[in-house]
Formats: C-alpha cells, structure tokens, sequence
C-alpha cells in the first residue's frame, strides 16, 4: 500500500493539491533494514537493551540524545583543553563513554518502550551526529595533537561516508551501522586508547610523526576505500534492479 500511494504522490500535479493531500495521508513511512555487524554488535545490543528495561520513567529518548550531544560537544572542547593540559585526556573518555550511552541507548529505549518517532528520530539522530562530529574534529584541530588539515580530512571523509549512508537507506532500504565490522562503539573505542597512549606518547615512528596524525590519515585511507566499496556495490546493486530492457 505504502509503495503504490507513493507512486501515485509522485505523478500527482502540483496544481491538484487535494488529490496530492490526499495522497500523503495514505502514504507511510517505511523503516529500513538495520544492518549492525560490528565486533562489539551482539554483546552491545544485549546490554543496551538490559539498560533500557531498568531505565527510570524520566529517562526518556530525547533527553538521552541530548545527552550524547552535549557529551560530544564536550569532548572536542576537553580535546582542545588538552593542547595545554593532558590531564584533559580524561575528560575526553569520560564524554565519550557518555556519548556512547546516550546515542546508543535512545533508539533502544525507544523500541523497548514502543514510543518510537520514526522519521523524527532518525532525521534528529543523524543531524546531531554530524554537529557532533564536527565539534569533535574542531577540538582535534585546535588540541595540536593532530594537523588542522588531517582533522579537515577525517570530517570530509566522515561527512562523505554518512552521505552514502544515507543514500543506501533510500535508495535501498537498508541502513548500514557498520563498515568491515567497525561502527560507531569501535571508534569511540579507538579514540580512547589513543587518548591514553598520548597521556605518554604523542609522537611515534621514531618521534618524527604525531600519534593522532598517523592515526587520522590510516582513518582517512580507511573510510575512503569503505566509501568507494560501498559505492560501487551500491551502484551495482541499483543498476541490476532497475535494468532498462
């Protein structure tokens, strides 16, 4: 029913505009598959839905996005602070542990409440993510502890791999959390023991190289290559299914 009203929206004139109100009533939206095949996927889901049946009635999924927002926020300001004070490193991790609990968390809450907004949710999740992300780079940048342009390159390469994404959910129907079994969580993961290996390290490969440098361009070819695979097999995929005869 979904499909056909959606078709019917799509031919309707733009100077008809009961037919075309009509038509939007009928139509609904229509959840993607969620594709989550991260290393930690299966241990993380159990436990977030474990959290999310003993979360307290206050608790609810806009104020865990919140959360997580103002977490990430916080960890590219406590990533700046760190230029002048290591100590800050600590602060990062913490916010990045909370960034975790909130983003993860309010989508399964949600689900587990059966209070779930669709379209609001997955439109005010991944907008948030991407001013988070930003806000994250930004503090790398201004740490010292990576070059401005890497941190640069590292947003691109995000920003360009969340644009797939977003594409293949409409395009296709199917949301991908993960890439080569790392999501989301592994990052965080990642940027925290690099947190703590610069509470000693900040320079490798014989002390000629910043640590986060190393680590954001290996990101960058990473998510680069994740991007092409991606957009290749995509392009593939859609081609094979809409094949004009």
């Amino acid at each position: 029913m979904a499909s056909m009203t959606t078709e019917l929206y799509d031919v309707c004139k733009p100077d008809d505009p009961g037919v075309s109100n009509q038509v939007k009533k009928l139509a609904h939206f229509k959840d993607a598959v969620r594709v989550q095949e991260s290393i930690t996927a299966r241990a993380e889901k159990r436990t977030l839905i474990w959290m999310a049946e003993r979360m307290p009635t206050w608790v609810t999924p806009d104020r865990l996005t919140a959360l997580g927002f103002l977490a990430q926020l916080m960890a590219g300001v406590s990533f700046a602070l760190a230029g002048a004070d290591k100590s800050w490193l600590f602060a990062v991790i913490v916010c990045l542990t909370m960034n975790w609990f909130g983003d993860s968390l309010d989508g399964t809450l949600a689900r587990v409440r059966q209070q779930q907004r669709r379209r609001y949710g997955f439109y005010v999740d991944h907008i948030v993510d991407s001013f988070g992300a930003l806000a994250l780079m930004a503090g790398m940048a201004l740490s010292g502890y990576m070059h401005p342009w890497i941190a640069a390159g590292l947003l691109v390469a995000f920003l360009l791999l969340s644009i797939q994404s977003y594409l293949a959910t409409y395009a296709l129907g199917e949301f991908r959390l993960s890439f080569w079994r790392f999501g989301p969580t592994e990052i965080r993961i990642l940027l925290a023991i690099g947190c703590i290996a610069l509470l000693n390290h900040s320079m490798v490969l014989g002390g000629r190289f910043r640590l986060f440098d190393v680590g954001g361009i290996s990101a960058i070819v990473g998510m680069t290559l994740i991007l092409i695979a991606a957009t290749v097999r995509n392009t593939i995929r859609l081609y094979r299914e809409e094949r004009v005869w």
